[in-house]
């Protein structure tokens, strides 16, 4: 589970301006920290399923801000993630 204490250095991160909590790019950051510490829990106990659902939600739930992200600015959707190391960024 991420803890408060936890998401604030990611928020502080990746937000865009002083008091950003929402901007899809915090939205994504925070996503995949959940995303990480889950899939760590689930290397070790492979029999929860209801966290696996749970995964597969936030998954679904970061690629569609991925989508979004990149149809409203492509360039910010690029440098997000080169930071986040998600995939290799298509270059036009």
């Amino acid at each position: 589970m991420l803890t408060a204490k936890k998401k604030q250095p990611v928020i502080e991160k990746y937000k865009v301006h002083e008091k950003d909590t929402g901007s899809p790019e915090v939205q994504i950051a925070v996503l995949s920290a959940k995303i990480d510490a889950l899939a760590k829990h689930l290397k070790k106990n492979h029999k929860d399923n209801h966290s696996r659902r749970g995964l597969l939600k936030m998954v679904a739930d970061r690629r569609a801000l991925l989508a979004y992200l990149q149809k409203k600015d492509e360039k910010r959707y690029n440098t997000l993630v080169k930071k986040l190391e998600l995939k290799k960024a298509k270059k036009k």
